[in-house]
């Protein structure tokens, strides 16, 4: 075989695999007119090499941002260089339909691209190649660990049971709430809630009864309208940060929520009731600690007379 027909031959293998390779390839000049268009992108656009070779890149697709794109290729034109893009950034540059079976949940094709400059015999880059990668097995995958993730992270700032944040997660958004009204002084407020006598209602009606008061308190607390964080801060203890509201606010938001609570065993010779303690942010609070000791105080004096009742927490006047 000639040195002629070698060339020949790997010309045609050249071109053999620049069409069925799976990937994309587009040739654009500086124009961004369309030079090659290969059978991938033939397949997945539905747009024939006859029809895309010659037209503007930015009139046959639209949906291709034209000033994010030229900001991208105009350095390879320039100086010569790889420029890259990822989905994690921009999740396609040409929004082709996904059609692997595996990963079918998910609409359309993820994209990764490299955009790399073609010398001409003078050394000038008149023309670029844009690679197009189908990642949407990757793509997808990474986001079924991320969205996993989130909902491990979600089911470990919550109560299990209410659906509330629990005590570890609670602290942090009052030591931050803390932190800020130090700064703005803005009105907000802090609830301690226990229910009463509830482990002796655990022993009549049964653990299940008792787990569903605790919904049911969990669920009027998610109900409360305005900006609020409650959590369950242990066993039938729970904690309500009602922001933007001052001290006498506070105790009518807790007297309202006390008379809620009369009804969530309503129907049943057993009764319940709840003690609850306020205390209402003051510029001599320096830490969500210190903030909910003072709440404590006040439902510890609302035990001590006798339950079922709201007591706020008196912080001391400066001499």
């Amino acid at each position: 075989m000639s040195q002629g027909q070698i060339e020949i031959t790997d010309i045609h293998w050249l071109m053999d695999i620049l069409q069925n390779i799976d990937v994309g390839l587009v040739v654009l000049d500086t124009d961004y007119n369309i030079h090659l268009w290969n059978a991938f992108m033939d397949s997945h656009s539905g747009i024939s090499p006859q029809v895309a070779k010659g037209q503007n890149l930015f009139d046959l697709f639209s949906e291709v941002p034209e000033d994010w794109f030229r900001n991208k290729a105009e350095p390879v034109f320039q100086l010569k260089t790889r420029t890259f893009t990822i989905w994690e950034q921009r999740p396609y540059l040409f929004k082709f339909r996904n059609s692997r079976p595996i990963t079918g949940r998910t609409e359309f094709m993820y994209q990764n691209t490299s955009i790399i400059p073609l010398e001409s015999p003078d050394k000038r880059v008149n023309h670029i190649c844009v690679i197009i990668y189908d990642v949407t097995d990757t793509a997808v995958g990474r986001l079924d660990i991320n969205q996993a993730q989130e909902t491990l992270t979600e089911i470990q700032s919550q109560d299990a049971l209410t659906g509330l944040l629990n005590r570890t997660s609670w602290l942090p958004v009052l030591e931050n709430l803390c932190s800020k009204e130090a700064q703005h002084a803005e009105p907000s407020s802090l609830l301690i809630i226990d229910l009463d006598h509830f482990r002796d209602l655990n022993r009549e009606l049964g653990h299940d009864k008792g787990d569903e008061i605790l919904k049911r308190l969990g669920a009027a607390l998610q109900t409360l309208g305005g900006e609020t964080h409650g959590a369950r801060l242990g066993g039938e203890l729970f904690g309500l940060i009602l922001k933007g509201k001052d001290a006498t606010q506070a105790v009518s938001t807790a007297e309202r929520l006390r008379r809620s609570i009369a009804t969530l065993n309503k129907g049943s010779t057993t009764l319940i009731s709840a003690s609850i303690g306020v205390a209402g942010w003051h510029p001599s609070v320096t830490s969500a600690i210190e903030w909910l000791s003072c709440a404590d105080k006040a439902l510890y004096h609302s035990k001590e007379s006798g339950k079922n009742r709201t007591t706020l927490y008196q912080h001391k006047q400066p001499d």
